[in-house]
């Protein structure tokens, strides 16, 4: 018996410590990022302090089943910013989802160019690497397809990680971000009944369930966006999730996007990183371009389209826009749309990317 107890508590001490350890170093991070006030606090200084401790060597993971119901929180926030005053402007984003589509192929050619040629990367991982969406979905299929499984998720993590932390920065020095207004929409609001919180859970379990069953990507945060959307559109509610729980949800997602480095060695964390951030600066560079011609061609808000086009996750993007309040609704749409444009085309068009080895193998010396 004793045994027993000693194997499943070391089993539990095992999985369990770097999990906690995980969201004490991110919760410690969002504080300071918060008392520094930093946009999109709580999220971004989870993300630096467990990045950081995860290059230094301290063994982390992130729970995948805490990390996907926080996420459907998110999900059902971003669903209560479509409001019914949305309907009307809703025509005028076909023209910034077309030039998204441009945007997709283009970033996808110039950034494996970039892995092809600076990075010495194969055809394949190079490719994989270069698709700006789906981190999960790019990882597994290139290592199917004979790509490096470890550079492809590494690169990824890292687009994200650098995209979350330069835009919003970003923003803050060229003045787009109100540290005041972050404050005063970030009060605690608590739905005002019984009705209201049976809504938004109800939003966020049978959304999740139901994205999960049409097999869609990013489910936890998509289906509960999507029945939120479509509660807040047609009047049944206008609550949202306290703040304080949206907060929880940044911490654990920053703190899982930290993770992702542990147990990495720091060389190839180092190489594969300066690699990463030439693409990034690649993608944001595109996206802001793409940006400042739609605003000058169709008066489309430049900070909003910046956002929209930004080659950070879903849920990281959108929190971006919430907090640095652009319009959310549009945001999200255009990352949706994204990650369904990538998910579905790039197995296809990876057909057309020549199968030619040689090429180094981006983690050969790990």
């Amino acid at each position: 018996m004793s045994s027993l107890r000693e194997r499943v508590g070391g089993s539990f001490r095992t999985k369990a410590c770097p999990v906690l350890l995980d969201l004490a170093i991110g919760s410690a991070g969002g504080v300071v990022a918060h008392w520094l006030d930093l946009p999109l606090a709580w999220m971004i200084g989870a993300m630096v302090a467990t990045t950081a401790a995860a290059v230094m060597g301290v063994r982390l993971a992130f729970s995948r089943p805490l990390r996907t119901g926080m996420i459907t929180v998110l999900g059902v926030m971003l669903g209560s910013a479509f409001v019914p005053e949305l309907l009307d402007q809703m025509a005028r984003w076909s023209f910034s989802l077309a030039a998204l589509a441009l945007y997709t192929v283009v970033t996808t050619l110039a950034t494996m160019a970039y892995f092809r040629r600076v990075a010495r990367y194969d055809p394949i991982t190079a490719y994989f690497c270069a698709v700006p969406g789906g981190l999960n979905e790019m990882t597994i299929m290139g290592a199917a397809l004979g790509g490096n499984e470890r550079a492809i998720s590494l690169t990824h993590g890292a687009r994200i990680l650098f995209t979350v932390l330069t835009i919003p920065i970003g923003f803050r020095f060229l003045d787009a971000y109100d540290p005041a207004a972050r404050a005063a929409a970030s009060q605690t609001f608590l739905p005002e009944g019984a009705q209201d919180v049976a809504v938004l859970a109800f939003c966020a379990v049978a959304g999740y369930f139901a994205a999960q069953k049409l097999r869609l990507p990013a489910a936890s945060i998509l289906g509960p966006m999507a029945l939120s959307a479509a509660a807040h559109l047609t009047g049944i509610t206008s609550a949202k999730p306290p703040a304080e729980l949206v907060a929880a949800a940044q911490v654990v997602a920053g703190s899982a996007i930290g993770a992702r480095f542990a147990g990495t060695a720091a060389i190839t964390l180092l190489r594969l990183g300066v690699h990463a951030l030439g693409a990034t600066a690649i993608m944001v560079s595109l996206a802001i371009l793409f940006a400042a011609v739609l605003t000058a061609g169709f008066g489309l808000p430049l900070p909003d389209l910046i956002l929209a086009l930004a080659p950070g996750g879903l849920a990281e993007m959108s929190l971006v826009a919430l907090a640095l309040h652009a319009d959310a609704a549009f945001v999200s749409t255009h990352h949706v749309a994204r990650i369904a444009m990538v998910v579905t085309m790039a197995p296809w068009l990876h057909r057309l990317v020549p199968n030619r080895r040689g090429a180094k193998n981006p983690a050969a010396a790990d």
